[in-house]
């Protein structure tokens, strides 16, 4: 798709400016006062700041202990303080941040590395050096984010910058030359893509960023015409393990990684070479991709999550809402502007990819105003490419997880339920905690979140379900009318032989304005328990089970039910649940169980 368009690249590829430049007062001006004032109270703020103070014993502690988050604050934080600065500098224009954005600047510049010690190597499983190679950079997700960063910076504030010394741009020019450009296109980085090895949203975000940074800058033709030759073959790389559906195997939170970030490359892409890549935005499968985040969302904060999402995810931007416009998807447009209009924090302030929140304010004012989304955001689908039912009706909304355990960011889910009640989380998916060393390693499924067990899906006698491609769902079967929405599968291959499975079949039904319904027939050796994930206490009843307020699970075929409570004390669960959530275990009587939940 991409590639194709290579041999037509136009001899000058122009500029991209990403946003206004600071001497653009009417643009700045016209930024809402409100959000003006958010935006110059975060500046004054991170005026008042200390940059942290990143060390050699930091970068180290990865390899030490596993523990990433550490370093990650204080790495995350200097870009977000220099974030802050800029776009302070942007709306108000009057120079008093010039001085601490130049020591962000230069600080970030003398960073030994400015790739993650979790991703300090130089092979796609290779071992983690414990400090940067200085000679050697690796070209990771946030060597690029901060690319980006500095590059963006330059853009829009270039002569305000060059009024206190050209040394500044001359040494963002350098570093960038030097980190990034030099070893993008001197060498091959796995997520580039090669052959038939999968890719991920690091291809496209990273493309996107290396986009950014190269079209920002003052490059010369021919390094402009090498890096989009590259980018072409990656982003064709990364479309080839998406199916026609347009499904995110890697699940929601990582949509805005790879979708979304795909779109940023091609209308970066299309900028530079207009007219050129136009047609790209009316592929089916394009628009697949970018309606994806709307099919998955639930109510309010609420996302049906599988893979190393949360079930609460960031409100969508203005990226969401361009990318609607951009292939002609009135749903997601409406969607993304209901979405962003309830968040009420339009500015991002989380956010540190500066080209992100500059379109935040200059674009996001002129979004119309939706209160409610398109209602076939709401709608029943089945994405084959990975196998995700879902369905809803007044009451409920129900998902149900096929696929394989394969695809990325794995949790060996396969089969497993996730169902809200009136927009509340009823059976839920827990999600995954804060990333250390073992989550992206062989004891990836020590980890009690990744595996079947804390899923709603049965163990044979403690056996659950094997991580890779082969084990997975068959014999699945869809269908959806006015009075039911209804998938079968086969989930026995997704267990080893362990297992002693012949078979499970999973059965699950909306009933249309009555109730959903999971029957689970099985045929094998060990004695089979069904485990059923919530974050509301249970109550056990002679019937089967209560969820507090919300409804309950009427039980057949199961002996005497067990409750487990789990702490949560993690930060990234609990931006999702609160401080306990409950294992449900129920047994199996014989061989089948029926479930009835109303």
């Amino acid at each position: 798709m991409f590639s194709e368009i290579s041999a037509e690249l136009p001899d000058v590829l122009g500029d991209f400016t990403p946003g206004a430049v600071c001497s653009d007062r009417a643009r700045w001006s016209a930024v809402p006062q409100a959000v003006r004032e958010l935006v110059i109270g975060e500046a004054e703020e991170t005026l008042a700041r200390a940059w942290p103070l990143i060390t050699a014993s930091d970068y180290r502690e990865f390899t030490a202990t596993g523990n990433r988050a550490s370093f990650e604050e204080l790495y995350f934080t200097r870009r977000r303080m220099l974030n802050n600065l800029v776009l302070g500098e942007l709306v108000e224009g009057e120079g008093r941040f010039l001085p601490k954005i130049l020591d962000g600047i230069f600080l970030i510049a003398e960073e030994s590395g400015w790739q993650l010690p979790a991703h300090n190597a130089y092979e796609r499983s290779g071992a983690r050096l414990p400090l940067p190679d200085n000679s050697q950079p690796v070209v990771d997700l946030f060597a690029a984010e901060t690319a980006a960063l500095l590059a963006t910076v330059v853009a829009l504030l270039g002569d305000a910058l060059d009024g206190i010394s050209p040394e500044i741009t001359a040494r963002v020019e350098r570093e960038i030359e030097t980190r990034i450009l030099s070893p993008y296109l001197g060498r091959h980085f796995w997520w580039m893509g090669r052959g038939e090895e999968r890719m991920n949203n690091w291809t496209a975000w990273i493309s996107q960023n290396v986009l950014l940074t190269v079209f920002s800058l003052k490059t010369d033709q021919p390094t402009r015409h090498a890096v989009v030759k590259k980018v072409l073959g990656s982003l064709d790389a990364f479309l080839k393990d998406y199916a026609e559906d347009g499904a995110c195997e890697e699940g929601v939170l990582y949509y805005r990684h790879a979708a979304l970030c795909l779109h940023g490359a091609l209308t970066i892409l299309d900028g530079v070479a207009p007219g050129l890549f136009a047609g790209l935005w009316q592929q089916p499968k394009i628009r697949n991709m970018a309606e994806y985040i709307a099919h998955m969302h639930v109510a309010g904060s609420y996302y049906f999550n599988f893979a190393d999402s949360s079930a609460v995810v960031d409100p969508c931007s203005v990226r969401e809402y361009l990318f609607g416009q951009a292939v002609g998807s009135q749903m997601l447009a409406e969607f993304a502007a209901a979405d962003r209009a309830a968040s009420g924090s339009p500015h991002l302030p989380g956010e540190w990819n500066l080209w992100y929140r500059v379109q935040e304010l200059l674009v996001g004012p002129a979004i119309p105003a939706v209160v409610e989304p398109h209602p076939a955001s709401g709608r029943d689908i089945f994405y084959p490419g990975i196998g995700l039912f879902i369905a809803r009706d007044e009451q409920f909304s129900l998902a149900v997880k096929g696929g394989n355990n394969g695809e990325g960011h794995n949790h060996n889910d396969v089969g497993s339920v996730t169902l809200y009640k009136n927009g509340r989380p009823f059976l839920i998916d827990v999600g995954v905690e804060t990333y250390t060393a073992k989550t992206f390693s062989v004891r990836r499924y020590e980890i009690w979140t990744m595996q079947s067990a804390f899923h709603n899906l049965p163990t044979f006698a403690g056996v659950m379900q094997s991580a890779g491609e082969t084990f997975g769902a068959r014999d699945v079967e869809v269908g959806f009318d006015e009075e039911r929405a209804r998938i079968s599968l086969d989930i026995s291959s997704a267990y080893p032989p362990e297992a002693q499975l012949h078979s499970y079949r999973r059965v699950v039904s909306l009933l249309r304005g009555r109730h959903v319904e999971i029957v689970d027939t099985y045929d094998g050796g060990k004695p089979a328990v069904l485990s059923l994930m919530t974050c509301l206490a249970p109550t056990i009843t002679p019937d089967g089970i209560d969820l507090a307020d919300l409804g309950s699970i009427f039980v057949d075929g199961g002996g005497a039910i067990e409750i487990g409570e789990i702490g949560v004390e993690d930060a990234r669960l609990r931006s999702a649940w609160p401080g306990k959530v409950y294992r449900l275990r129920v047994p199996f009587a014989g061989r089948l169980l029926r479930l009835r939940i109303v």
